[in-house]
């Protein structure tokens, strides 16, 4: 299955945490490639785990991503895959999930990516553990700013890897 899945991850019963699934929700609503799959997996680590055993060209996962910035910061992460070998295996939370872990989980069960880009966004504090539903304004800013950041990413995944199929 060639192309690119988008992936909101997030739990909208802890404030900022939902970035990503809000995100999923509003790419939903937009016009996509066809090559381009958006789908909301919220605290769904065995589905999201399962999706990633299909054969993407890539992955853009989208979720809260605290590495002490400004809240609203966005981030383009590109994970190493490589280090996963050494994580050990990927412990199980069935109320929420960390991307590290569903990478974990993939490699474990034999999957191997081919590429993994993580866009996230900084919380406000405690906005990723405490129990509300909405996102903070910083937050639901950066929202707004990450649609068009992410279509111009799949695009551009898309063209690499027809450039790089030819």
């Amino acid at each position: 299955m060639p192309g690119v899945l988008i992936a909101g991850i997030g739990n909208i019963f802890l404030g900022d945490d939902a970035f990503g699934v809000e995100v999923a929700q509003r790419l939903l609503r937009r016009e996509l490639p066809a090559e381009v799959k958006v789908i909301d997996y919220g605290i769904r680590g065995f589905d999201l785990a399962f999706a990633l055993m299909d054969d993407y060209d890539a992955v853009i996962l989208v979720d809260a991503t605290a590495r002490g910035g400004e809240p609203g910061t966005l981030y383009t992460i590109e994970p190493d895959l490589a280090s996963l070998n050494d994580l050990g295996p990927a412990e199980f939370d069935a109320h929420g999930l960390t991307p590290t872990n569903v990478l974990a989980m993939v490699k474990g069960l034999g999957g191997e990516p081919r590429r993994v880009l993580i866009v996230g966004c900084e919380p406000s504090p405690c906005g990723e553990t405490e129990e509300r539903m909405g996102l903070s304004a910083p937050v639901e800013a950066a929202v707004e700013e990450a649609l068009p950041m992410i279509q111009s990413l799949a695009v551009r995944l898309l063209v690499k890897q027809t450039i790089a199929a030819t």
